[in-house]
């Protein structure tokens, strides 16, 4: 049946539409339009699309989750080899790299360089043909690989289709007829989180990484699963380029930029090694705070007329290398295995270590998940263990290192008791987890208090574990509504206060009146809802009748919000006494809700932040600027609009200067924030 030009028309301005909303929200993090507009325009796309099935084509954007389940993965071999980087560990190392370079090189000036962070993810190819996504695969062996192709279509961030995102303001970009475009696919580390926790209350062993995981999810054969892992990838090279391309590095990650794909915004272009040296001491300090895993640094030559006359092993290029960030894993002993009862009555075995500094942070415990993975990994007390810590995921154990035993070790097993009330504990069938039976277990209580007013939530000073303890413990507070039914004679009957101390504690947790709607989220201490989830949760659903009535299918929907995260926000709302709770606490602190976004001074902006402020501290301007609708970055780039400059700012501010970046001292700021 002919498809009336005007229907033809019409679905290719969806596509166009959808592409480009996709890109801004996925790859420049600038969405324009509410998740509802969004869903209504690839609702109409399907419609049409299933009443004129000839229009249907593999790059539609209504194809991202559309393969069945396939048996196996087939084989794909690489026009040009992937090659693997060689490693530098330390300063001297990097310097005899660019000695080396500049012995065969010769060149008049210092080496032009591009420096980009090493993500700790999984290399993949995507082939290109005419604009359209054909093939999708691994690095493999670097010569042969898996075709992963409908999984790759899964990942949101890249785009099916090139041609629709390569228009700026109306001009038209040459696509090339193809092109192998090279890059890393990862897991950011709240999704690593959310996952492992998921797994964990399955009864499934939690990922010991977020590669793993990454690659794991990649490598599923059914594209639902990968889809509903929600992988992201940054891209840095191509393989083969049919067309004419760029002549240097730099140059190549604008140009893959302007095509719709994903560039990491930390690159920097440096003139000479010690340029680059200076970036990798930036880098490693903003390690654990970037959203994803990094475990280094690449320095490449960016003239590619330089990499033919430098060439390559039969292992790597000799243009480039990486510069390895100090291991995130260290050695430490077993003292002893204690069991910890969670908010949620989960019972987790924890190692207590001998104390060892692990990324910078002296780690003395270490989550051992449950009984099954201590079994699988046969933990016993007294192990000399490996331990890892990386960004925000709480240290655990991945390894015992069993050659090192002396015979003295002592296995161990979750008591059938709690520790913390005497209830008994269970294991329910099909889970891997330990749980206390005791609803009004005091540990229970003390931990979904502790979180409420942690940091991260309502941000109480002086309601640590002790006086939580006293609280409890006395009959003072039996969830965290009461907290807002103190009176001073009640605190002084503690014996950690004192008049004045007493008062500071009752102010700060009046303080906490008009505290973010999304830090309020965080407080309940719904399972799975991280920091992360709670602003999408907060952007999508503007109250809490709004959250509280929220269905599955409506939180899904929601970009970010897996149908395990949404069983656990419905299954906590379901919980009568849990709606009683939360209700008097939105009375009490009745959490600021800001207006949209969009139409605000701030809409768009990228911030900076650097030194620091007086009247504020980092996450509170954090809040200030998230709330108008503005962007915090980590590090400055020719992207960022706003640096914002306290006390001692360190090495951002002449890179900020150098750029041409607009600096606010705190008095603009707060002139800027509408507070000056």
């Amino acid at each position: 049946m002919t498809v009336p030009d005007k229907i033809r028309r019409e679905v290719e301005d969806l596509r166009r539409q959808i592409e480009r909303h996709n890109y801004l929200y996925y790859t420049l993090d600038r969405p324009e339009i509410q998740d509802e507009e969004y869903d209504r325009l690839l609702r109409r796309l399907a419609d049409l699309e299933k009443s004129h099935p000839d229009l249907a084509t593999p790059d539609s954007p209504t194809a991202r989750v559309g393969a069945p389940p396939r048996k196996d993965f087939g084989a794909v071999r690489h026009t040009i080899p992937m090659l693997s980087l060689g490693n530098v560990f330390n300063e001297d190392e990097a310097l005899e790299f660019d000695r080396r370079l500049k012995r065969l090189l010769n060149p008049p000036n210092e080496i032009d360089y591009v420096v980009e962070p090493k993500l700790d993810g999984l290399g993949v190819e995507l082939v290109y043909e005419r604009g359209s996504l054909v093939l999708g695969s691994t690095r493999g062996d670097g010569t042969v690989g898996e075709d992963i192709t409908a999984n790759i279509r899964t990942v949101r961030s890249i785009p099916l289709r090139l041609g629709a995102l390569s228009r700026r303001e109306g001009a038209e970009l040459k696509v090339p007829d193809r092109i192998e475009i090279r890059g890393e696919i990862l897991m950011f580390k709240e999704e690593f989180l959310a996952l492992n926790a998921r797994r964990v209350e399955a009864g499934e062993p939690p990922f010991a990484n977020p590669r793993n995981a990454a690659a794991g999810s990649l490598r599923q054969l059914d594209p639902g699963v990968t889809a509903s892992r929600h992988l992201d990838g940054f891209f840095y090279t191509v393989g083969d380029l049919s067309n004419h391309g760029p002549d240097n590095q730099w140059d190549l990650l604008s140009y893959l930029s302007s095509l719709g794909l994903k560039v990491n915004h930390l690159r920097r272009r440096c003139l000479g090694m010690d340029d680059a040296l200076a970036f990798y001491d930036e880098l490693l300090q903003l390690r654990d705070d970037l959203p994803y895993e990094i475990d280094g640094m690449v320095i490449k030559v960016s003239r590619f007329d330089q990499h033919e006359v430098l060439g390559t092993s039969s292992r790597s290029p000799k243009w480039a290398v990486a510069y390895k960030f100090p291991s995130q894993q260290v050695e430490s002993v077993i003292n002893d295995i204690t069991a910890q009862v969670g908010r949620t009555g989960v019972i987790t075995p924890v190692a207590e270590l001998q104390p060892v500094k692990v990324g910078g942070v002296t780690v003395s415990r270490a989550t051992l998940h449950n009984q099954d993975e201590i079994d699988r990994k046969d933990v016993r007390i007294g192990d000399m263990v490996i331990v890892q810590r990386a960004g925000d995921v709480i240290p655990e154990v991945v390894d015992v290192l069993v050659n090192r035993r002396t015979g003295k070790e002592i296995p161990y097993t979750i008591p059938d008791i709690c520790p913390e009330c005497g209830a008994h504990v269970i294991r329910p069938e099909g889970e891997a987890a330990h749980r206390c039976t005791n609803m009004a277990c005091p540990a229970q209580v003390k931990e979904r208090i502790f979180h409420f007013a942690s940091r991260g939530g309502m941000d109480i000073e002086g309601l640590g574990r002790k006086t939580i303890s006293q609280l409890v413990d006395g009959a003072l507070v039996k969830d965290p509504a009461d907290l807002y039914r103190l009176k001073e004679d009640q605190v002084l009957s503690l014996n950690l206060f004192a008049d004045r101390s007493a008062k500071k504690l009752l102010e700060a947790i009046g303080g906490t009146r008009g505290r973010p709607w999304s830090r309020f989220i965080f407080a309940l201490g719904i399972p799975l809802v991280g920091r992360f989830v709670s602003k999408v949760l907060a952007d999508r659903f503007r109250t809490l009748a709004e959250l509280k009535d929220a269905t599955v299918d409506q939180m899904v929907a929601t970009y970010n919000i897996g149908p395990g995260i949404a069983e656990s926000v419905r299954a906590f709302f379901d919980e009568e006494r849990n709606v009683r709770v939360a209700g008097k606490l939105y009375s009490y602190i009745k959490p600021e809700i800001p207006e949209g976004h969009r139409g605000t001074d701030l809409a768009g902006k990228i911030f900076v932040l650097t030194g620091t402020l007086a009247n504020l501290t980092r996450e509170e301007a954090k809040e200030r600027i998230e709330s108008l609708g503005g962007r915090v970055t980590s590090s400055v780039s020719s992207r960022t609009d706003y640096l914002v400059a306290g006390a001692d700012p360190g090495s951002k501010l002449p890179r900020a200067k150098e750029l041409g970046v607009t600096l606010l001292d705190e008095g603009d700021f707060l002139i800027l924030l509408g507070e000056g």
